[in-house]
């Protein structure tokens, strides 16, 4: 118990997702798990490590090969790991009537991104609440549709299943009964599955945090924290200016609605979720390299999505921006980024494209592969995304395990990681001589 309270909140948040995909893979290799009397070891930690990761990638289909009971483990895994372990277990503290430590508010100030302690309890309701009515709008939206395709129990344990996947932006599905691999292709002209599965993933990539502030201010933007705004702004960006050159160049072979909801899908569930509803295999590589953008920069912080986070892509764009116009200051909103803001985005950036592009050289040396097709799948496992275009599929244990890395650390993310690292490390207080060096 000592040596417990003296990990620190980074340590706690690594351990309880490296626990729960212990637990997770244990239960998927239980006889009655999938229909074939018991998974391989290596499908059921591959499978547990992308639903705690909330990622979407698999070795084999979710459909067909999982029972319903090891659908419904996936499905706790999913839900686990969008919260957060660290989350869940507050949550049952704080309903119980448990007193929350000052060492356990700091671990859960961590894990959902809140920008101070105070009001923890608070923001704790509007996830639990959020994420609830949320889960069940959608289920409630999408289950007419699933029951008249698949029946009455099996369309609404579809429309639950994809609601929670959605929102927790893991782009699990089911739908591996009608095509293997399939996704979503089946409804890329439906609206009700394509507006709802966009709006969930909206949803949970925006992050708990975000919500909570647009709550508080009553849904009035200008009294909002910048990083709200910030998010806000970026997420806005970043679904409408790719949907419209997926529209002119990748899905002109689709009619009028069909060609706008194929084009804002694929913008959308490119940066969290991982569901696709086209064949991204027939994309032009232009249009791939647009996705792999999309999945490197993910969603919002203290949200269900993974990838550098959308503040950290607005941040470094608000630097070049401040350099391009000769200013001292980063600015945004009428407000200045603190500089310790831009140099944790500039090493969070950093870090992910340096493991981005070492798995994904290392996928390709390994497999013979093309770059750009293990860059997509090595930015789709790093930013928790799920989109594949067949890779994870095709490779060996070995680009998988690398595959599993990337997923583990793009949930977990790089600063807790690297701050699990060095508990005991204390700022460095001295300052030496400053010089200017010519770069560019």
């Amino acid at each position: 118990m000592d040596r417990l309270r003296r990990l620190s909140a980074f340590q706690i948040i690594t351990m309880s997702f490296a626990l729960a995909i212990a637990a997770g893979t244990l239960l998927l290799m239980l006889p009655f798990a999938s229909h074939g009397g018991g998974a391989d070891w290596r499908d059921a930690l591959f499978t547990a490590v992308s639903a705690v990761c909330v990622t979407g990638l698999v070795t084999v289909d979710t459909g067909t090969y999982w029972t319903v009971f090891g659908q419904a483990v996936i499905l706790g895994l999913i839900q686990t790991g969008g919260m957060g372990v660290v989350t869940l277990a507050m949550m049952l503290a704080v309903f119980s009537g448990r007193h929350i430590s000052l060492m356990q508010r700091s671990t859960l100030q961590e894990a959902v991104s809140a920008p101070q302690i105070g009001g923890l309890v608070r923001i704790l309701q509007v996830i639990l609440r959020g994420t609830a009515a949320f889960e069940l709008l959608g289920a409630c939206l999408m289950a007419p549709v699933f029951v008249a395709d698949f029946g009455l129990a099996r369309g609404l344990w579809f429309a639950l299943f994809h609601s929670v996947s959605a929102f927790c932006n893991a782009g699990f599905d089911l739908t591996g009964i009608l095509a293997p691999g399939s996704s979503l292709v089946y409804y890329v002209d439906h609206p009700v599955i394509n507006l709802t599965i966009m709006g969930l993933i909206i949803a949970g990539g925006l992050g708990f945090i975000t919500w909570a502030d647009l709550i508080s201010c009553g849904g009035r933007l200008s009294r909002c924290r910048l990083q709200t705004k910030m998010i806000l702004a970026a997420t806005a960006g970043l679904i409408f200016v790719p949907a419209l050159l997926f529209y002119v160049y990748d899905f002109a072979g689709f009619s009028g609605g069909t060609r706008v909801l194929a084009s804002l899908f694929q913008s959308v569930t490119a940066r969290t979720a991982g569901f696709n509803s086209v064949d991204l295999t027939a994309m032009t590589e232009a249009g791939r390299m647009i996705l792999v953008a999309l999945m490197f920069i993910g969603g919002g912080p203290g949200s269900t999505a993974g990838g550098v986070k959308t503040t950290t892509f607005y941040t470094l764009l608000a630097a070049a921006i401040a350099t391009f116009r000769l200013r001292r200051d980063v600015e945004c909103f009428d407000r200045r980024i603190a500089p310790e803001s831009i140099r944790q985005a500039l090493t969070v950036f950093l870090i992910y494209l340096v493991l981005l592009l070492l798995g994904s050289l290392g996928i390709s040396y390994r497999e013979g592969l093309p770059i750009l097709d293990c860059l997509f799948e090595g930015a789709s496992a790093i930013g928790t995304v799920g989109l594949t275009i067949g890779v994870t599929a095709e490779v060996d244990w070995i680009s998988r395990s690398v595959l599993m890395a990337l997923m583990f650390f793009g949930r977990v993310g790089a600063l807790t990681l690297i701050y699990a690292a060095r508990r005991d490390a204390r700022p460095f207080a001295a300052r030496l001589p400053e010089e200017k060096v010519a770069v560019g």
